[in-house]
């Protein structure tokens, strides 16, 4: 597939630089779903479309120490793999679903319904 589409903060970055793209750009914005679902906040963010859209590019992903104290390693680790710059080393859908499953069974700090309807989706 090829073409940018998408809303700013969900956008993949090898759609925003024009790249030859699969089904796991639908991985990064469940990555940022997650991200937002748990922080709050979207993990990359401007004034603008187009400075959301660097900011996509450069993937710079933070965990502000005040908002995710509660978070647990494992789920940061799950929101890094599927929030990965690069397509190559970003989990798959089924992937994510797999970690995402064990980390609830764990008890991590993980909204879970609604985010296994989201994956489900996409397996």
């Amino acid at each position: 597939m090829s073409g940018v589409v998408g809303t700013p903060y969900y956008v993949a970055p090898e759609v925003v630089m024009g790249r030859e793209y699969d089904e796991k750009v639908d991985v990064w914005s469940c990555g940022v779903i997650l991200y937002i679902m748990l922080a709050g906040i979207p993990p990359f963010y401007g004034d603008s479309a187009a400075e959301i859209f660097e900011a996509v590019v450069r993937a710079n992903l933070r965990f502000p120490s005040r908002i995710f104290r509660n978070v647990s390693p494992a789920a940061k680790d799950l929101l890094r793999k599927m929030i990965s710059r690069d397509p190559s080393r970003r989990f798959s859908a089924e992937q994510a679903l797999s970690k995402f499953s064990s980390l609830s069974a764990q008890q991590t700090t993980l909204p879970s319904s609604s985010f296994y309807f989201i994956l489900g989706l996409l397996c």
